[in-house]
């Protein structure tokens, strides 16, 4: 019998001993409930919607699912409160759909307004039909169908909307907006209005607290003065400021400026182009090309370097003008004294099909219509070379009228390889017609080396003569006949007896090495020799009337 009690009281033992480890894991598996579900709530689970205040709830057979409510209804999601004349509130779906007077609060800076509104608690989708307005603090944004996603804090349209801040007013198909970045995406027939200017584009990307435009397509943006064209870059409508890619475009009263990445300041009026930079004037059919160029349209001035070519091309044959660095000006602006200025400065090298041209510098101004040669210039047409200490070159209507070579004037004209027509003096002057030079004036201590021809072209001799004054009449581009003033008959020597010396003018050279010979060929500069060099002119100090006397003075 002991026994026997001894195993009963040892079973207790055991059964004491089990219950106590089930209620010890009983309370491990309360304690952790509450942590799942946490974990649960961040991995996933919906707050739920609650209705607030209805005048009126009430059931109907139409809505089975849903329990009717009217009259200054609220419903609460988290901190977002909704409001409306009356509703459907689908309670186990966690979803209501609201009508009339219905308006969506969100902290106290932003507020959805329609006439009808679906929303999802799941999704935390709010769906507002009819005249919506959405407002965040400065901006609004109106349509007839807005999707707010409260989870992304992402409003988008889709049916046409329209877009308004303090600065602009955006419409466009289809668009994103977002209150908490004050970003905005715009698709589809896009238009930026702005009291300065309209933009147009099929992409648009708009930032309400910058007022910045980011363009991602063909965009145009256009101005009373001005209109651009891009399809990559940002514009500040603030500011007036873009910085614009990809072969973008500013076109300005027939003057059109692009680039590979172009700067504009609508306000100052400014734009800047780096890399494969085009400047064309439309009206005056002139182009600058470069890898920099400069462009002031308030004060019509531009400028163009590194690789700096001036294209003209009103005559249908163009001509290439490359130098250092080139500049255009207006000056006195919509006066009756307007008139404008090309320069190029250094290292000038142009090039046509019928005439070429070397110098350090080039000054043209429409004043007198003179394009001014300086610093050692050289002209070339066909077999026939000018230059001088400066050239001065009339134009008429984009061509050459006559052209005045000052100090040091040379003439030559190729006859072959060897054998040269030569005029030096102190000045000449050179007529053209039709693009070629027809006659030449020669003044002041005048000498010329020349082979006469007879009448199969044989050449007779070769004359050498001095005058003072010197007239030369050409024709199709060969010399015709010459009038010395006063006449002097100077010297024929046969062809068999020319004397060495006598073959060239002291100051003659030849410089068909420096000569342009196609387009391309503008940007190679060759310098001069030594010995072809001008020589400077060294004058003494003029002596003015009685200044022996204030000599005296001084001593």
């Amino acid at each position: 019998m002991s026994e026997k009690n001894q195993r009963n009281k040892s079973l207790s033992r055991h059964r004491v001993l089990v219950v106590s480890i089930l209620c010890l894991f009983a309370f491990c598996l309360l304690a952790q409930k509450p942590q799942t579900g946490t974990s649960a709530k961040q991995d996933g689970q919906k707050s739920k919607v609650y209705l607030l205040h209805a005048d009126l709830l009430r059931k109907d057979a139409r809505v089975p699912d849903a329990q009717v409510v009217v009259g200054n209804v609220v419903f609460r999601h988290d901190s977002t409160y909704m409001y409306c004349d009356s509703a459907y509130f689908y309670n186990q779906m966690n979803s209501f759909e609201a009508f009339s007077h219905v308006r969506m609060e969100q902290g106290d800076t932003l507020f959805l307004y329609g006439d009808r509104l679906f929303y999802d608690g799941m999704s935390q989708i709010a769906q507002m039909r009819m005249n919506v307005r959405m407002e965040n603090r400065t901006t609004t944004l109106l349509t007839d169908s807005l999707n707010y996603d409260r989870v992304y804090n992402l409003g988008y349209f889709f049916d046409g909307g329209t877009l308004m801040d303090e600065q602009n007013v955006l419409t466009s198909e289809w668009g994103e907006y977002s209150p908490a970045t004050k970003q905005s995406v715009f698709n589809y027939n896009v238009k930026l209005v702005n009291p300065k200017f309209t933009l147009t584009s099929d992409t648009l990307g708009y930032n309400t607290a910058t007022k910045i435009a980011n363009i991602v397509g063909p965009s145009d943006i256009w101005s009373d003065n001005n209109h651009i064209y891009s399809e990559r870059g940002i514009y500040n409508t603030q500011t007036g400021q873009a910085d614009l890619y990809d072969r973008s475009v500013l076109i300005n009263e027939g003057k059109q400026l692009t680039g590979d990445t172009l700067f504009y300041d609508r306000n100052l009026g400014i734009g800047k182009a780096f890399h494969n930079m085009v400047m064309t004037d439309t009206v005056n059919r002139n182009m600058m090309t470069g890898d920099y160029g400069y462009y002031d349209e308030k004060n019509d001035y531009a400028f163009a370097t590194r690789r700096a070519v001036a294209i003209d091309y009103s005559q249908g044959d163009s001509l290439f003008l490359h130098a250092d660095t080139l500049m255009m000006q207006t000056f006195y602006q919509n006066t009756d004294s307007m008139y404008r200025e090309m320069k190029a400065f250094h290292k000038v090298r142009f090039y046509r099909q019928d005439v070429q041209g070397v110098a350090d510098s080039l000054v043209f101004s429409t004043v007198d219509t003179c394009l001014t040669m300086y610093k050692d210039p050289v002209l070339w047409q066909k077999n026939q070379q000018l230059l001088g200490e400066q050239i001065n070159i009339y134009m008429n209507d984009s061509t050459i009228d006559w052209a005045h070579v000052i100090n040091q004037a040379l003439s030559v004209e190729q006859i072959d390889s060897t054998l040269y027509n030569q005029v030096s003096g102190k000045e000449m002057k050179a007529y053209f017609k039709d693009k070629q030079m027809r006659k030449v004036e020669v003044i002041g201590s005048v000498r010329v080396v020349y082979y006469p021809m007879d009448s199969d072209s044989t050449l007779i001799g070769m004359n050498v003569s001095e005058t003072s004054n010197l007239d030369l009449y050409l024709k199709d581009q060969k010399l015709e006949r010459m009038v010395m003033k006063p006449k002097s008959t100077g010297t024929l020597y046969p062809m068999t007896q020319i004397p060495a010396d006598k073959k060239k003018l002291a100051n003659f050279v030849w410089f068909d090495y420096l000569r342009p010979i196609n387009k391309e060929d503008i940007f190679n500069w060759r310098s001069k020799k030594a010995e072809d060099q001008l020589k400077k002119n060294v004058r003494g100090p003029v002596e003015l009337p009685n200044q022996h006397l204030f000599n005296k003075k001084e001593e």
